[in-house]
């Protein structure tokens, strides 16, 4: 077999490359599980936000909003409560999860949700509490 000189090195070149672009693919799917992961946990501070303001709406007991607003605030996922309108006897809300994606900045996973009992919401007039 002949052998030039030029050849020399080149599958450590290669080698160099394959293992830069697996590691690039390895740090973008952990943002992206890192992104999803928000998002799961910004549905979830929704979901139970929703049904503690649904549940203080029907008791008239206290202001639903406030009541979610707490809620959300209490929770460890850093959310914030950017969205809620009582709609009859549903109570919609939408909750923000800051998401860090390293050099890509910082994004906000949002997530909404509805409660109320079964059959009921949207009689009423809507209003809001931002």
């Amino acid at each position: 077999m002949i052998q030039t000189d030029h050849d020399r090195g080149f599958a450590t070149v290669l080698g160099a490359f394959v293992i830069a672009a697996i590691a690039a693919t390895i740090v973008g799917v952990l943002y992206v599980g890192g992104a999803v992961v928000s998002r799961h946990r910004a549905q979830s501070a929704a979901d139970l936000a929703a049904l503690a303001a649904a549940q203080e709406l029907m008791l008239a007991e206290k202001e639903p909003c406030a009541v979610a607003r707490q809620l959300v605030d209490e929770q460890k996922v850093k959310g914030r409560l950017a969205r809620c309108v009582i709609d009859g006897d549903d109570v919609e809300l939408t909750v923000d999860v800051p998401v860090s994606l390293g050099p890509f900045g910082v994004h906000l996973a949002t997530a909404s949700a509805r409660a109320g009992p079964v059959g009921g919401g949207s009689e009423g007039a809507a209003m809001s509490e931002t």
